[in-house]
């Protein structure tokens, strides 16, 4: 039951961020973190190719957020 509340919170943040990524960068970053806050989840709950793939996510997201704004 922890883990399933502790998996709808962080995709709950992963969802929310993705949603504001358009109002700053650091809503990429956070995004990031939601990310690995899910792999977390995955793991636990033993769906770990869904823990991966949230890792993918995550550094893709910081991948985005160090990248040069383009003018």
């Amino acid at each position: 039951m922890v883990v399933t509340i502790y998996g709808v919170c962080a995709l709950t943040f992963m969802m929310a961020m993705y949603a504001l990524e358009r109002r700053g960068r650091t809503f990429v970053l956070a995004f990031a973190v939601g990310c690995l806050l899910s792999s977390i989840y995955g793991f636990l709950s033993g769906a770990w190719p869904f823990g991966v793939i949230e890792v993918v996510w995550a550094t893709i997201a910081v991948w985005r957020f160090r990248r040069p704004i383009a003018n």
